[in-house]
This record gives C-alpha cells, sequence and structure tokens, in this order.
C-alpha cells in the first residue's frame, strides 16, 4: 500500500500545497491504490523537508520517495503507469517544460498571492497557524511570512510591485487557456500526468474558497474553471 503524507485539507481543496495535489491527481488518474496520511507534523519526518512524499509498502519492503517528480517517475516505473502512452515524444517534451515553468514560475506567484497579500494572508495565518497555543500563534506566523518573503525575493518574485506580479501570473493563465482551447485535456480528450500538473496548480487558484485579485483574474478564463471542474467530478467526487 502507498501511503501518500500531506498537510491535509485546506480552502476547499485536498491540499494547500500544488506539489501534494499533483501526485494525489497522479494516483487518482493512474488508478492505484494509496492512503493520505494528512498532518502539518508530516514536515517533521519529511525525507527533505517538504510535502509531499511518499512510502511504498510493498513485500519487498519500504520505498521512501520525496518530491513529486520524483514520485512520479518512481510510480511510472514501479507500476508501469501509462498515462502519457498517448503522447508523442514532442509532447512529453512539451509536458516537460511547461511543468518546469508552473514549478519554477506560476508557484511562486501562488505563494505571493497567499503569504504577501493582505486580504488573503489572514486565512492563511489561521489555516496554518490557527490551532497552535498562544503565544506561538502570534509569534510564529510573523516569522514564517518574513522567511517567506524573504525566499520570494531570492527567487525574483518578490522583487516586483503586486500588479507586476498579477501581470506575469496572467500571462501564465491566458497561455494555459490557449494551450487548452477547447480540448477537454490538454493533449486531447485523455488525461496525462501533464492535466494533474496542472489541476494541482489551478485549483488552487480557482476551485479554493479564497478571494482576491489573483483568484478571480483565473476564474475570468472560462476554460480553465470548466478544466478544473472536469477534473473535480471525474476524480474528486
Amino acid at each position: 500500500m502507498i501511503k501518500l503524507y500531506s498537510f491535509g485539507a485546506s480552502f476547499g481543496v485536498m491540499d494547500p500545497s500544488p506539489f501534494v495535489v499533483k501526485v494525489d491527481a497522479f494516483m487518482k488518474m493512474a488508478q492505484l491504490p494509496y492512503e493520505v496520511i494528512s498532518s502539518a507534523d508530516n514536515l517533521k519526518i519529511a525525507p527533505k523537508g517538504k510535502l509531499p512524499f511518499i512510502i511504498d509498502h510493498t513485500a519487498d519492503g519500504e520505498n521512501t520517495i520525496a518530491d513529486s517528480q520524483a514520485i512520479a517517475e518512481y510510480l511510472i516505473q514501479k507500476y508501469q503507469v501509462s498515462l502519457d502512452e498517448h503522447l508523442s515524444p514532442e509532447q512529453q517534451a512539451q509536458a516537460y517544460l511547461f511543468t518546469k515553468s508552473l514549478d519554477e514560475n506560476l508557484y511562486w506567484c501562488l505563494v505571493y498571492s497567499r503569504w504577501v497579500l493582505d486580504d488573503t494572508w489572514p486565512l492563511v495565518k489561521e489555516a496554518f497557524f490557527g490551532g497552535l497555543p498562544w503565544p506561538i500563534k502570534v509569534i510564529v506566523p510573523s516569522i514564517i511570512q518574513k522567511k517567506v518573503r524573504k525566499n520570494l525575493y531570492g527567487q525574483g518574485i518578490g522583487r516586483h510591485t503586486k500588479d507586476e506580479i498579477l501581470a506575469i501570473t496572467d500571462k501564465s493563465f491566458a497561455s494555459l487557456s490557449t494551450l487548452l482551447g477547447s480540448k477537454d485535456y490538454f493533449f486531447g480528450n485523455k488525461p496525462s500526468s501533464f492535466d494533474a500538473t496542472v489541476y494541482s496548480i489551478l485549483c488552487q487558484f480557482i476551485s479554493v474558497d479564497c478571494n482576491n485579485e489573483f483568484n478571480e483574474k483565473a476564474r475570468s478564463y472560462l476554460n480553465l474553471v470548466q478544466f478544473c471542474q472536469r477534473i473535480e467530478q471525474a476524480y474528486y467526487n
């Protein structure tokens, strides 16, 4: 049995981390049996200090794999998952590069929209730190937020103004909308691992019960909203 270690449901989606959702959606699409272990304390035992990671309990022992990309590659090899068999080599190459764009660019726009914007930060603070005892729940959020701001500045996104970051974010949304067009999925009428990746980040803007300029911008693309709904109806109902 595969165990997926996550933070847990928040903001109206199965996990506030798109990387956790990516693995979850991937395994659902691949029809692999698994169990989700939800707790913020999972960070304390995470091999790389980040979530998700999986522990695959097999007849040969336990295999622990961290990082969403490494997890997908492990599952493809171990269980002969064939989500991408209908993709041409060119499409597989495109999917890889598109994925890196989402992971290394749009993801940081998401982080900014949650951890920096005044209209969303209170929700994040309550979701992640609301259960802590006083005075820790007062002190720790500020410390973590400062660290996130520093990471955003180091990555580069944090050096821009809010309007500039919103424009950068919108370019990703517009590009995804163009790539999807009127298709059900990004590479035709069958889902691929790239659809799991796209859903994992889009649901954090579209399906969540948060409302800021970034969420509103994502929801202005009807085909992206319908794409999220299509994934949710197929795998999350």
